[in-house]
């Protein structure tokens, strides 16, 4: 028998069907509009955005189960969301006057990112190993196509292809993830998972192991965690700038949401195995992305290894489990949000048309030319590198605090010396805009208002949540409780 109305509780999925509608409207006005502007694509995809965001910000905390159980509108499925949201209206933000300059300008271009964030909403809001993975393939599908955006660019056809291949790779190991955990449980609803896991008694049963590992694997595939890391720089710098911005945000904020409802609500029971091996990856994500970064010469590059890095110190949250390391994570992945996107966004600002490298060397003299620019782009390397005053050194300080907590000093260690190492590649962008005489042509385009916007939001929200974190601790503190209590 089919499932009711009542049961399917449409209620509780608003998020996910304002930002897919907006997505499929944008593609239905755009088929019977064959001429002009297509801005008008990206204010209706702020609008689904921002019909999604007063949902989730208007809800309460408490669970709200809907499509039969599939989705749950809890507290911290609502909280990752929010952050989803808000990354992705950055980056319509971004790309607006990015797609105008570069001719590229296509409504389907915003709806494919209302589709990828249509996808990370499921995956936050799961409550179903099969929602879980539909999310991430949507989310992933849709990254794939935007990769290729560029059609007559070699390396954006180069870098969804390399995407593409690997990405079906991950998907098969996590799909196959799934079928042990069902074997081992006899369901792939994660409450009812956890529960069957924790009453056997029996964490170190084949299946179970074998099942964490290959969904570890997937997971660790869309976050490129070492050493599963490898497409992530072809694929950054060959995709155009403003998907490089969305993907390095939206993918690892949607995966992480998707990590530690795994771990805090399913594999709690098996906490000695994945706390272990989430500990080893951590530490070779943090060595691994911070040793390779230092010999890079392009912007994009760079911040493709800053990314892997910073995903290791998200991990050491996740390795700490518990409500604290769940807080800790979504604390840092809010301000990771607008630092990366900030700092995309002035790569976006800076570069040429039709140039899809930014080389350290073009950024001599931005102090000078572009003062407030440059500022901005100091402040998201501070940010990045864990400065005090910034929202980093805040995140940073509640990741590796929580890894302390939990009995993994050394962890902690590891990632603070890290941190140190990061300091090298980052401060050395900051003392080329300063320190050196810019060999570019004195007019440079300067950003476009939209452009402008994002880049305000970005310096106003590290700064803010660098100085007064209180509030967003304590939501997220409070978001994760509800699903641990």
């Amino acid at each position: 028998m089919l499932p009711t109305l009542s049961v399917l509780n449409l209620n509780g999925a608003v998020p996910q069907i304002a930002v897919a509608g907006a997505g499929m409207l944008i593609m239905l006005i755009d088929a019977l509009l064959r001429k002009g502007s297509r801005r008008w694509a990206a204010y209706l995809a702020l609008l689904g955005l921002a019909v999604a965001l007063a949902r989730i910000v208007g809800a309460p905390l408490s669970a709200e189960p809907a499509l039969d159980g599939t989705l749950a509108r809890d507290g911290l499925g609502a909280a990752f969301a929010l952050v989803l949201i808000v990354a992705s209206a950055l980056s319509v933000l971004v790309a607006m006057d990015y797609l105008r300059r570069e001719e590229h300008e296509k409504a389907e271009y915003y709806a494919l990112i209302l589709f990828a964030t249509a996808g990370g909403l499921a995956m936050a809001m799961a409550n179903d190993l099969v929602a879980v993975f539909i999310g991430l393939e949507i989310l992933s599908i849709s990254l794939y196509v935007l990769s290729a955006f560029f059609t007559g660019d070699p390396a954006s056809r180069e870098a969804a292809l390399k995407y593409l291949l690997l990405g079906a790779f991950a998907s098969a190991f996590f799909l196959y993830g799934i079928a042990l955990l069902y074997g081992a449980s006899g369901t792939t609803r994660l409450v009812e998972m956890g529960t069957a896991i924790r009453l056997a008694g029996t964490p170190a049963d084949p299946l179970v192991w074998g099942g964490v590992a290959l969904i570890i694997v997937g997971v660790a595939f869309k976050l490129a965690l070492v050493p599963f890391h490898g497409w992530a720089p072809d694929v950054y710098q060959g995709a155009p700038t403003s998907v490089t911005a969305f993907m390095s945000v939206v993918s690892k904020v949607a995966a992480f949401a998707a990590l530690v409802r795994l771990l805090v609500v399913v594999l709690a029971p098996a906490a000695a195995l994945t706390s272990t091996l989430l500990a080893l990856l951590a530490v070779l994500t943090m060595t691994v992305g911070n040793i390779l970064a230092l010999s890079q010469d392009e912007v994009k590059r760079l911040l493709a290894y800053s990314s892997i890095a910073q995903a290791g110190y998200i991990l050491v949250a996740a390795v700490a489990g518990g409500e604290v390391g769940a807080a800790a994570v979504l604390f840092y992945l809010l301000g990771y949000a607008f630092t990366n996107l900030g700092a995309f966004a002035v790569a976006l600002a800076w570069s040429r048309r039709g140039e899809g490298r930014l080389a350290f060397s073009d950024l001599a003299g931005l102090g000078f030319r572009r003062p407030w620019t440059a500022a901005a782009l100091s402040l998201f390397l501070l940010s990045l590198t864990g400065i005090p005053l910034t929202v980093g050194f805040v995140g940073k300080l509640y990741l590796f605090g929580a890894a302390v907590r939990a009995g993994w000093t050394w962890l902690a260690i590891v990632a603070v010396l890290n941190s140190v190492v990061s300091a090298f590649y980052y401060l050395r962008l900051v003392v080329i805009m300063y320190m050196r005489e810019s060999e570019l042509p004195s007019a440079l385009q300067r950003p476009g208002l939209a452009l402008g916007v994002a880049l305000v939001v970005c310096v106003a929200a590290v700064i803010i949540l660098g100085l007064v974190p209180g509030a967003a601790l304590d939501w997220a503190s409070r978001a994760v409780a509800v699903v641990l209590s």
